[in-house]
């Protein structure tokens, strides 16, 4: 049966659209079809990400935060706006609850009020420092509810118990994924996220500083597949509501990755030790088994090739050299977007 969806493109909404993994979702999105509506504060996202996108006949890009209702018409809204990295989320941690939870509250309104589907950005950071290794989505947690972690942990959690109270008090079409490390270019240097942190570093000669002795463990997820496995997640039937993890089950040591990061990069850092912040996971690593069985994903890209990219990056960016195409070439997108953006 033709409807008016059916002709013509679908309108899509992300927050935080000028962020790390929303600029690289809507290219995606645009090469993929879609008409997009970015929504972004910039506390953390720069124009710098989508500079690429702006005269892009099906993008627009709002200013606007999502703890304020936003009255648009849209068919399907991927939520990804939150600060992501301790530095951001702990600066100012109430806020970062009232993204979490009134900014859920107000997407999961404006979904209700216009029937679209909505994905909820969650994280790996519910399950806190895990007492079950690897992860499933059924592992409930060991989360410090008054910790200075709390504000971004409990806020995620909060936010899945409203995606999943409108499910079932509304029968919203919900999508939830649980998202584990992921890099790659677009990350903010400044952010203290491990793998920007100790890039940023080593190009400088800088002194790498492991916390605690470095043998705690997270897998690295490259942008690329995180992004096609929230794409597929949104394309799933309505009864695949999720939670699913979404990450890379092969697991480093941060001593690892630092390693990893001087030979790739030729630097003179050394390596040194400081105390192990509070609440800091110790170990961190997905199970993928449902995300593999329901949408047929798993990660593609070695460590050793998405860091090459994230290295080129922050070389161009320390020089200056990051400009409006770059930032899109960068991370193989390019013949994609150049592609949609040409039909």
């Amino acid at each position: 049966m033709l409807t008016l969806t059916s002709l013509r493109s679908r309108r899509v909404l992300v927050t935080g659209a000028a962020g790390f993994l929303g600029s690289f979702l809507s290219e995606r999105l645009l090469a993929a079809g879609c008409e997009v509506l970015g929504v972004d504060n910039y506390y953390t996202g720069t124009r710098r990400n989508i500079a690429h996108l702006l005269d892009h006949p099906n993008f627009e890009m709002m200013r606007h935060d999502i703890t304020v209702p936003l009255n648009v018409e849209v068919d399907e809204i991927f939520n990804l706006a939150c600060p992501a990295s301790p530095v951001h989320y702990q600066f100012d941690p109430v806020k970062t609850t009232k993204v979490c939870v009134h900014g859920s509250i107000n997407m999961l309104g404006l979904a209700k009020r216009v029937g679209a589907r909505i994905l909820q950005a969650s994280t790996s950071e519910i399950y806190g420092d895990p007492e079950i290794h690897p992860q499933p989505e059924e592992y409930r947690g060991n989360v410090n509810t008054i910790g200075p972690r709390a504000c971004y942990d409990e806020g995620k959690r909060c936010a899945e118990t409203l995606f999943f109270d409108y499910r079932r008090q509304h029968n919203l079409a919900i999508k939830v994924i649980r998202i584990f490390n992921t890099y790659g270019p677009r990350m903010h240097p400044n952010d203290g996220r491990v793998v920007s942190n100790f890039v940023v570093k080593a190009l400088a000669n800088q002194d790498i500083e492991l916390y605690g002795d470095g043998s705690q463990t997270r897998s690295f997820c490259f942008v690329d597949d995180l992004i096609e496995g929230m794409m597929r997640m949104m394309r799933t039937p309505d009864d695949v509501t999720g939670p699913i993890n979404l990450g890379n089950p092969e697991e480093f040591t941060i001593r690892e990755l630092a390693e990893k990061v001087i030979e790739l990069t030729g630097s003179r850092s050394r390596i040194v030790c400081r105390p192990l912040p509070q609440d800091d996971p110790v170990r961190r690593k997905p199970d993928i088994r449902k995300a593999q069985s329901l949408l047929h994903w798993e990660p593609t890209v070695p460590l050793e090739v998405g860091l090459r990219r994230t290295i080129e990056y922050f070389e161009r960016m320390l020089r200056g050299q990051i400009d409006q195409k770059s930032v899109m070439y960068l991370n193989g997108q390019g013949d994609r977007l150049a592609a949609a953006h040409s039909a």
